[in-house]
Order: structure tokens, then C-alpha cells, then sequence
């Protein structure tokens, strides 16, 4: 069992930066793969970013390559998005997820844990 927080989460002009944060608990973080979501009013939840578990491996979605950087830290139980050049577009709730599998894969249901989601709103 895995238990995801998400933090860092606000607000910011276009062309800003914020860094998310999600921490878990669990003795077996190092082991799963990693990603980041999102989702807009009235849109579906959106792949953004995943990491393998050794962190050798990322993926991310063509809309935020080259602004966005995923990372984790195994000591720390910390998955992080570093997210620069913001822009009104990227506003959505942002979630982490925790997936068994051994690969990057960005449909949501291939997730077995679940953060509470943390609010980006970028104002133009």
C-alpha cells in the first residue's frame, strides 16, 4: 500500500515556475514507477510526465516537453515536477500516481495509487 500528498501547488503568472511535490509512504516507494497527471475543468485526466524506478527513465507529454522535469528522489519517498515557462493552458488539478509496473505508461487506469490532486492555476 502507498499513500501519495501531493504539495506545491498555486498560483502564478504566465512564464512562471512552480515545483510540485509528492511525497509517499511505504517502505517499497523505490520500486514503482512514477507519474504525473493532470486535469482541467471538463476535460479527462491528462498524462504529463512518468519516471521509471531507478529514475534512468522519463516521459513526458509533447505539450510540456523541453518546460517541465520529472525527478524523484528514493531516500527522500519524493517524486518532484519542476515546471517553468507556465503557461495559462498547463491550469488544471495535478496528480501523482504509483504504478507497479516496470514501464512508463501514461493511461491512467495502469496507476494503482492515487494522490489528493494540488491546484495549478497559471493567469495570463
Amino acid at each position: 500500500q502507498v499513500q501519495l500528498v501531493e504539495s506545491g501547488g498555486g498560483l502564478v503568472q504566465a512564464g512562471g515556475s512552480l515545483r510540485l511535490s509528492c511525497a509517499a509512504s511505504g517502505r517499497t516507494f523505490s520500486s514503482y514507477t512514477m507519474g504525473w497527471f493532470r486535469q482541467a475543468p471538463g476535460k479527462e485526466r491528462e498524462f504529463v510526465a512518468g519516471i521509471s524506478w531507478s529514475g534512468g527513465s522519463t516521459y513526458y507529454v509533447n505539450s510540456v516537453k523541453g518546460r517541465f522535469t520529472i525527478s524523484r528522489d528514493n531516500a527522500k519517498n519524493t517524486v518532484y515536477l519542476q515546471m517553468n515557462s507556465l503557461k495559462p493552458e498547463d491550469t488544471a488539478v495535478y496528480y501523482c500516481a504509483a504504478d507497479r509496473g516496470v514501464v512508463v505508461r501514461t493511461t491512467p487506469r495502469s496507476y494503482d495509487y492515487w494522490g489528493q490532486g494540488t491546484q495549478v492555476t497559471v493567469d495570463s
